[in-house]
């Protein structure tokens, strides 16, 4: 099975990313048990001071998408929603290279 990776991007309300970013990785232990997730890691945009952006590896398509199914990454969005004004990724295919 290929493995499934995304460039997501969070936009916070402004002000609101520290905050944001501060939610999310306070609840890193719901990804951290997460079946099928390889890596999940959140970066502070330098250049703009409300984005977030999000590494992600699963070892499927398919893992990826029952992690947004599990009611622990439900609540945590649920939580979150009020301090993101924009939501946004890309999609790309894993080809190969260190950590792979």
């Amino acid at each position: 099975m290929e493995k499934y990776a995304m460039f997501g991007k969070l936009t916070a309300k402004p002000g609101q990313r520290d905050e944001l970013a501060r939610m999310m990785l306070e609840s890193s232990g719901t990804l951290e048990d997460m079946e099928g997730c390889i890596y999940y890691i959140l970066h502070e945009a330098e250049d703009n001071p409300d984005d977030l952006w999000i590494t992600e590896l699963w070892e499927s398509k398919e893992a990826h998408a029952a992690s947004l199914k599990n009611e622990k990454v439900l609540e945590l969005i649920g939580r979150c929603r009020h301090l993101i004004a924009e939501a946004g990724g890309i999609k790309v295919r894993p080809i190969g290279g260190k950590g792979f």
